[in-house]
């Protein structure tokens, strides 16, 4: 058996706060077609899905050509937002998010992926302006798979890194996560500052900070050795 280990991140609530730009591009997505856009909360509630299930529940009665047309608008809309804005601005890493990254990626054993609702697009702008390119071996995005809570995602990112599910963890802010991670069979860690109440995750661990990561995910493996 491999001594290597992944640990999977979501994005959005996890590593950076982006609720700034995911209000206003969709707003700015709404607006375009002439539709009241969301309240705010209902917006934050959706965030980790794919787009197409996320502004369908914002407005169940669209017809699928609109469905496609708005889909479209939001990407383009947040591609719009990442070029006029400094991504530390709109988008900020959680408080040692960099550092906590830069310490698991100096672990020999251990990789990094992401597994996020965001398209490839968004995701390349995040990660290029954070400067984060280069540090996910795995990086898996709502334009190849289901809709977060499926395990797709997390199916995928064990395949190319040719690890165990009981070698892996999610690292998630919403019940999405950690729905996730029970359907694909890996362990899950829950972080309380994100965009779902922590008492809603069910998580196998929740972290309150983190700093408090790397010694949550050594417990977590140390159980699966036993």
């Amino acid at each position: 058996m491999t001594d290597l280990r992944l640990v999977i991140f979501d994005v959005d609530g996890t590593l950076v706060d982006s609720q700034a730009d995911i209000i206003a591009a969709m707003n700015a997505t709404f607006e375009i077609e002439g539709l009241p856009p969301p309240a705010p909360p209902a917006i934050i509630a959706i965030v980790g899905l794919s787009l197409e299930v996320a502004i369908a529940r914002l407005h169940p009665s669209l017809p699928d050509t609109q469905l496609d047309r708005m889909v479209q608008g939001y990407k383009d809309a947040y591609i719009a937002l990442r070029g006029s804005s400094p991504v530390e601005q709109t988008s900020p890493l959680y408080p040692q998010a960099r550092e906590v990254l830069l310490a698991l990626h100096a672990q020999p054993a251990t990789l990094l992926a992401v597994a996020t609702g965001k398209s490839r697009r968004g995701l390349d702008k995040l990660l290029e302006g954070h400067g984060l390119d280069r540090m996910f071996v795995s990086q898996q995005v709502s334009d190849h798979h289901p809709s977060k809570p499926h395990p797709a995602m997390i199916l995928a990112a064990l395949s190319e890194t040719g690890i165990d599910a009981g070698r892996a963890v999610m690292i998630g802010d919403t019940t999405y996560d950690m729905d996730m991670a029970r359907a694909a069979g890996v362990k899950s860690i829950g972080v309380t500052w994100g965009y779902h109440p922590a008492e809603t995750l069910r998580a196998d661990a929740l972290i309150d900070c983190f700093a408090d990561l790397p010694a949550a995910l050594d417990a977590l493996w140390s159980l699966n050795d036993e």
